[in-house]
């Protein structure tokens, strides 16, 4: 009986360990994605009724009509792409009961007492509280068809999974240029990374306040198959796209720390040099014993002295193809 029951127990431990392991492997939505597709369909009780018929009565969305269809989304709606035809429609929903109470006689009454003829706005796409997954999906249901390769990786990215959206960081009405430039990065970026904003502001950081360099150098806010959303497989690799001089290969290379710069530098700022975690020459002493400056032990106490900065000596920190004295690489000059 007790055989039996150390089985019994011991299948109910693998069923529970397997179905354990495919819930955490699963994805999971907040809600089930038919819902969200429900939300991005809008009124089912309303037509299609096409962008001209839509804004053609409401003159206070001249400027936003003319913007778009000078945008890249904008060019689809003249019927020479073979993208999906674009329109406002396609993010807004469908129009026909906005504009059903919309007559020439109201608007030429509304016109005649200087005010401008709503339509019903409540009966589009809510977007502004939409889900931030749904708002996403409303742009991935183009985007993710086309040639825009580096969304790939949006949904796997830390800002899809952080509840960020596509609205977080991009105004299709603010212009004719639907892409976010990179001197707006900053200050959008910055909005959210608190940490990033305030080393930033110490003395020794990269010149993104500037403007010399912007986020988008290092990252891909888009997502990417590596950490911290940086463009290149590995840190060393992101770093030396403009450090080359840093690159190597070298005959004599920094141990184990060689591929990972952020073992010494910190990338978005620091109170020491050279963007040093650690000031010299306590960040060489975490791995290496000191040494004064002569090995004679009669005359350490008169002549010799404790160096300040590792670096006056050992200027080629990074690594060297040139051997010291002794044959080996000190990374001297």
């Amino acid at each position: 009986m007790t055989l039996w029951k150390s089985i019994f127990l011991l299948c109910i431990f693998l069923l529970a360990a397997l179905y354990g392991c495919e819930t955490l492997k699963s994805s999971k939505a907040l809600i089930p994605i038919k819902e969200y597709e429900r939300m991005l369909v809008g009124r089912i009780d309303a037509n299609y009724i096409g962008t001209d018929r839509c804004l053609s009565a409401c003159h206070s969305h001249d400027r936003i009509r003319r913007d778009f269809e000078a945008s890249t989304m904008g060019v689809q709606m003249s019927g020479q792409s073979n993208m999906p035809q674009v329109n406002c429609e396609s993010c807004h929903g469908p129009g026909s009961l906005a504009v059903e109470n919309v007559t020439p006689e109201l608007v030429a009454k509304d016109a005649a007492e200087a005010k401008e003829t709503a339509c019903k706005y409540d009966t589009f796409i809510d977007l502004k509280n939409l889900p931030s997954q749904a708002k996403s999906l409303l742009c991935l249901r183009c985007h993710s068809e086309n040639a825009t390769l580096n969304l790939h990786n949006w949904n796997a990215g830390a800002h899809a999974l952080s509840d960020v959206s596509c609205f977080d960081c991009h105004n299709v009405h603010a212009g004719p240029s639907l892409i976010t430039q990179p001197k707006d990065t900053r200050d959008m970026c910055l909005k959210c990374h608190q940490q990033q904003a305030a080393e930033f502001s110490l003395p020794s950081r990269h010149p993104l306040m500037e403007k010399k360099i912007f986020c988008t150098d290092c990252h891909d806010p888009h997502g990417t198959a590596g950490e911290g959303l940086l463009k290149e497989d590995t840190l060393k690799e992101t770093c030396t796209r403009c450090h080359g001089e840093k690159e190597g290969p070298y005959a004599f290379e920094h141990a184990d720390i060689n591929d990972d710069c952020a073992a010494c530098h910190s990338p978005h700022g620091s109170v020491n040099n050279n963007l040093l975690i650690v000031r010299e020459p306590f960040l060489c002493l975490q791995c290496h014993q000191g040494h004064t400056t002569t090995d004679d032990a009669s005359t350490r106490v008169s002549k010799g002295a404790y160096y300040t900065r590792c670096t006056d000596c050992h200027s080629q920190i990074h690594g060297s193809d040139l051997p010291s004295a002794s044959g080996k690489g000190m990374f001297i000059n």
